[in-house]
């Protein structure tokens, strides 16, 4: 069917008329969307893991309420990523007045310029399409972020050309908030923004207007605006005013995964996993694992500041880097597979340092050694998840009899296949990862090595970074240490 291409033409197609009746809002129009993609039972925020039953439902119920929103959480929860799938929820695209900076509703045009237009032309004014991409505008929150950028000030460009009174409605230059008339306003980090500028908000949240410096005007605007903030900057950088908080609808919370499977899930969706078609890749579920653990186990670990959080990009780049030493290792060797490896996660040191904000006693401890132990205390949680209550006593016995095994991560499989081989009884527990002895070299160097880190860990034998895994060393017990522990000299005795 052939759109209407002015307004007299729109008058008389009742479909596109009821799109842009004035008494629909952009809230409404969101509104009706969420209430079709309920009832048809699609997925309303596709891409999105971990929030299906916390954050969406919230989301839904402040479109529901034709609400504005402030997204809070910490950073990497995808404040961001949610912000701009709600363009999803406007009409796949609307008429408005066709060269109008601030999209003019042809039924009822707010701007001066466009009412002008309409006087002269009536019903042959041209009818443009705004597909729902378009109606979209961001704003990154900046303490140089002024009222003119976002509401709109005096252009005396537009007054000599046009031959205009300064005072005159035409020489307004729009600034963002009005070019996002009949669609959605995104600003992110708002406590950054200054408290002066938060405060020219007030109206368009309140009233549903603004005013521009220097005008006797007040444009209806019709928009949806929405927030994001880290509760962080409340007291680091800036705050959200109370005045401003108390006029945004609905206040959305987000949050980190809440379960280990759904980290890795969102890790896997996110990272970039799709490299050499030639080169296959094939990780490891326990690498997989060790990795979101890491991001876990920082966020309770009290050398990182808690109130900075651990982003989600901490797992996602670390796989990454992770993949990349092993495709690394797999050119090298010209290996057929790209496996990774426990020595793969060191090697991805540099994903990890940039990511966590350390307190005093990290900083006196230093980033790569807290990421160190990080990895260590990850290797040790999933360890245990397959191996609780093992007996690797053949093995210890094996180091502690002398015995000692260097694997590089540029080693290839088969050659550390051969080193784990001298260990006895360590590739019988590989079926307990779901590997069995026979499978490719590279996946039984992966299982084999995990093995060994997780022994190490559990502080069952030793590593140094010159001889290897090596002889767990086990201080004497003195009677002066023994003072500390009674019951544990009870039991000696």
């Amino acid at each position: 069917m052939e759109k209407p291409r002015t307004l007299g033409e729109l008058k008389r197609d009742p479909y596109w008329r009821q799109r842009v009746r004035p008494d629909r809002s952009v809230k409404d129009e969101m509104r009706e969307n969420v209430i079709r993609k309920i009832r048809q039972g699609d997925r309303l925020f596709p891409g999105i893991i971990g929030y299906e039953e916390t954050v969406i439902p919230h989301i839904v119920n402040a479109i529901l309420s034709k609400h504005d929103m402030v997204f809070l959480g910490l950073r990497g929860q995808a404040k961001s990523r949610l912000l701009r799938q709600l363009v999803q929820f406007l009409d796949e695209e609307i008429p408005a007045i066709e060269g109008c900076e601030i999209n003019d509703n042809p039924l009822a045009p707010i701007c001066r310029s466009c009412r002008l237009r309409l006087e002269q032309m009536g019903d042959d004014i041209p009818i443009a399409y705004l597909r729902r991409e378009h109606r979209y505008v961001e704003k990154l929150a900046t303490p140089d972020v002024t009222i003119a950028d976002l509401i709109g000030d005096i252009d005396p460009i537009k007054a000599a050309k046009g031959g205009h009174l300064l005072s005159d409605e035409l020489t307004i230059h729009y600034g963002l908030l009005p070019r996002a008339n009949r669609g959605i306003f995104a600003i992110n980090e708002l406590p950054d923004l200054a408290a002066k500028i938060q405060v020219g908000l007030f109206n368009i949240l309140q009233e549903g207007d603004i005013q521009i410096k220097g005008y006797p005007i007040r444009l209806p605007l019709d928009v949806v605006i929405v927030f994001t903030a880290n509760p962080e900057d409340y007291t680091a950088r800036g705050k959200i005013i109370t005045p401003l908080k108390d006029r945004i609808g609905s206040e959305i919370r987000t949050h980190y995964p809440l379960s280990l499977e759904l980290g890795v899930a969102i890790t896997e969706q996110e990272a970039w996993l799709d490299r050499d078609p030639a080169l296959p890749l094939n990780i490891p579920s326990f690498i997989k694992q060790v990795i979101e653990q890491i991001a876990f186990q920082a966020r309770q670990d009290q050398r990182i500041d808690k109130l900075s959080g651990v982003s989600q990009r901490l797992p996602i780049t670390c796989l990454e880097n992770t993949v990349s030493n092993a495709e690394r290792r797999a050119l090298l060797a010209g290996e057929n597979q790209v496996i990774p490896r426990i020595s793969d996660i060191y090697a991805a040191l540099p994903a990890i340092t940039g990511k966590i904000e350390l307190e005093y006693e990290g900083e006196q401890r230093g980033a790569e050694n807290v990421a160190r132990d990080l990895i260590r205390q990850s290797v040790g949680e999933i360890f245990d998840r397959y191996f609780d209550h093992v007996d690797f006593q053949s093995i210890i016995q094996w180091f502690d009899g002398g015995g000692t095994l260097k694997l590089s991560d540029t080693l290839a499989g088969p050659a550390s296949v051969k080193e784990l081989g001298k260990i006895p009884g360590l590739l019988n527990h590989l079926p307990a990862l779901g590997i069995e002895p026979t499978a490719d070299p590279g996946l039984v160097a992966a299982a084999g090595e995990f093995i060994l880190e997780g022994l190490y860990a559990r502080r069952k034998i030793s590593r140094s970074e010159e001889r290897g895994y090596e002889k767990m060393e086990r201080p004497a017990w003195r009677d002066e240490d023994l003072e500390d522990w009674p019951g544990r000299r009870r039991r000696l005795n």
